[in-house]
């Protein structure tokens, strides 16, 4: 029997102007997520939400069976070293390293092996060793996804993690992670505009008017 390892209810934020409210959700191990709408909806901002980032206005978020936001910043931390992941869509890695070392050290903080069959799966086994200055912008977005799923994470959230890259880099991305999700039974949270890449998902939601929308049938 899967595992709840996300819920939501009821969250609620606001800048300027409303983005969302009533946001209620459940993400069990071994499923994934897309959340599609359009720029400036609120995608970014419930994804940093759920990921421990940004306080919500209301509601609560359960994050393994604990309530997010009551845990102490000691705590968050333990969740955010060993538990969780983030890929942006902005890699922010560290240029004057290597891919290699970058992955290393998101390796060693969480107290795991260094898988260098990653590398091959994410077809950068050729490149791993260059300085991160010296890769393309699909190459270093390969080496932060190859970061975080070397913390062997049980839930990652993954925040526009194709924007930027071509079709086959895309669909390399979204195929890996969507393995690593069947085989260590983990989940994922991704925001994306890209329909084919959130139609690949268990399910798809749309946040618009305030509102998150189950997508029926598919996209």
């Amino acid at each position: 029997m899967s595992q709840l390892y996300l819920r939501a209810e009821n969250l609620a934020h606001a800048f300027d102007y409303p983005l969302y409210a009533d946001v209620s959700l459940e993400l069990q191990g071994g499923e994934s997520i897309a959340v599609m709408g359009r720029s400036g909806s609120g995608k970014s901002t419930l994804l940093h939400t759920l990921a421990g980032l940004i306080r919500p206005l209301e509601g609560r978020v359960e994050l393994f069976g604990e309530d997010l936001y009551a845990l102490n910043e000691a705590e968050k931390e333990r969740l955010r070293r060993y538990e969780t992941g983030i890929v942006f869509q902005h890699h922010y890695l560290f240029k004057g390293m290597t891919g290699l070392e970058n992955v290393e050290i998101a390796a060693l903080l969480a107290e795991e092996p260094l898988d260098e069959a990653l590398f091959r799966r994410l077809e950068i086994d050729g490149v791993i060793r260059q300085k991160v200055s010296e890769l393309s912008g699909g190459q270093q977005q390969r080496v932060s996804l190859a970061r975080v799923l070397s913390k062997k994470p049980r839930m990652i959230f993954a925040d526009e993690p194709t924007g930027n890259l071509d079709r086959e880099t895309s669909e390399l991305v979204m195929r890996v992670m969507l393995e690593y999700v069947e085989k260590a039974g983990a989940a994922l949270f991704v925001v994306t505009h890209d329909e084919e890449i959130a139609g690949q998902c268990s399910r798809c939601s749309l946040l618009e008017d305030q509102r998150l929308k189950p997508l029926k049938n598919g996209i």
